[in-house]
């Protein structure tokens, strides 16, 4: 290779893993030095976080998902579990929930620094866990709930038509309460809203959003450019906790570069691709690292994943902002990501059929877990109609997002080997 090309290649590949992993300890130095100063923060969550609005009032956000998944990337989650617990709280329930809780107990300390108190939760109906989160939260604080009413989809077409009549009724009624938000903002900050500002806030979402969609195609070439299980759960975090920043619209430029740099040099992320792979679910974060080399230590790579998804925060589906009707479209906007991540989750089986075909996938793992039963609930049943669709390996996987009592490496590692050897197998004969 000549040598300035090892120095482009040096200089682009991993940058979108490096420079992730910069923005999110950025991104818990400020809100640690919130906390400090005690000042509040809004909590959100990826499922219709309206930052957009937030962020025009330059409000510090929190994430309370995303501070729970990194207490079990950093292996103390059953810490916060258990104080969880012992506080009153049912181990049935979502584990992100009872860390989250657990964070609270503490006063906000997090393996990732301290994280400010809530002075405002918005939320939206995508997950039937979001309410009761919130009203934990306005129980401790005695803080102002907004609850944005999201209508689900109404028919097969998944309430994606946009020329129907009740769609456009739709969009005036998420509209009515984003003014709603935005009066409350106004009233919360004692800033005026800037429609300006605002615009430019979605200028840059609407960078993140083509950005992401470019990126997500590009593990349609072979070898496949990024890891969908790790590197894209970096990803996702940005695309979340920078959407709508200046931040985030730099970062997914800078990514599409790298995938396309990787895409035109034929640079995978293993040195030896074997099997293409679909994840289905929310990642085993308790051994997150170790889950994933269950899988590359056969040559399996996650190329694609319902988890980037529901939980990109609407990136995924590439909508763009139309900056001249701001609040209409953003109202748009969140109508389609809401509903695409509720479908995602009850209509999957066509997404992945279409994954299956569009990049060469050999096998889909389903991971159903006990912290979650609206992301597992049909997992079976759906596993059971793509394998009716298609002649594809599955694998049925049962751990857990949070909590490491109820996740086995042995019996998952069992399991997985016996995956792959029967996908070896099969393709020795259709060899012969």
């Amino acid at each position: 290779m000549p040598e300035n090309q090892s120095n482009h290649q040096n200089g682009i590949v991993g940058r979108g893993n490096k420079d992730g992993a910069n923005l999110f300890r950025q991104w818990f130095r400020e809100l640690t030095e919130i906390a400090e100063r005690g000042e509040w923060a809004a909590y959100v969550f990826v499922m219709g976080s309206f930052n957009e609005v937030l962020k025009a009032f330059d409000l510090p956000v929190v994430f309370p998902e995303i501070n729970s998944l990194q207490t079990a990337v950093r292996k103390v989650a059953h810490e916060y579990l258990n104080e969880a617990e012992d506080y009153g709280y049912s181990p049935d329930i979502c584990g992100y929930v009872k860390a989250d809780v657990g964070v609270q107990l503490r006063g906000g300390e997090h393996p990732m620094g301290r994280i400010p108190k809530p002075g405002l939760a918005v939320l939206t109906n995508a997950c039937n866990t979001y309410i009761k989160w919130a009203e934990i939260w306005e129980r401790m604080y005695d803080i102002p709930v907004f609850v944005v009413d999201i209508p689900g989809s109404r028919s097969l077409d998944y309430g994606h038509d946009k020329s129907s009549p009740s769609f456009y009724n739709d969009v005036k009624y998420v509209a009515t309460q984003i003014r709603e938000l935005i009066t409350l903002c106004e009233q919360l900050t004692g800033k005026k809203f800037d429609i300006d500002k605002f615009r430019q806030v979605l200028q840059y979402a609407n960078d993140m959003s083509v950005g992401w969609r470019d990126i997500l195609e590009a593990n349609q070439n072979r070898p496949a450019v990024f890891n969908a299980l790790t590197d894209g759960t970096i990803y996702l975090g940005v695309a979340n906790g920078f959407r709508g920043m200046r931040e985030g619209s730099e970062y997914f430029k800078n990514l599409v570069e790298e995938m396309n740099f990787k895409v035109q040099e034929g640079i995978g992320t293993l040195t030896e691709e074997q099997f293409r792979l679909v994840f289905v679910g929310v990642p085993c974060y308790p051994i997150f690292r170790r889950f994933n080399e269950f899988f590359t230590e056969w040559g399996g790579v996650f190329v694609h994943s319902t988890y980037l998804w529901f939980a990109s925060g609407g990136t995924n589906i590439g909508f763009e902002y139309d900056l001249v009707n701001p609040i209409e479209s953003l109202a748009e906007g969140v109508l389609l990501s809401v509903r695409d991540a509720m479908d995602s989750m009850f209509h999957q089986e066509q997404a992945i059929l279409h994954m299956i075909d569009h990049f060469q996938i050999d096998g889909v793992v389903y991971h159903p877990i006990k912290s979650c039963r609206t992301v597992s609930t049909g997992l079976a049943d759906g596993r059971y109609h793509v394998m009716a669709q298609r002649d594809v390996s599955t694998l049925f996987l049962e751990s857990d997002m949070m909590d490491r009592r109820v996740v086995s490496e042995a019996q998952m590692k069992n399991r997985i080997d016996a995956f792959f050897e029967g996908m070896i197998s099969r393709q020795q004969r259709v060899q012969a």
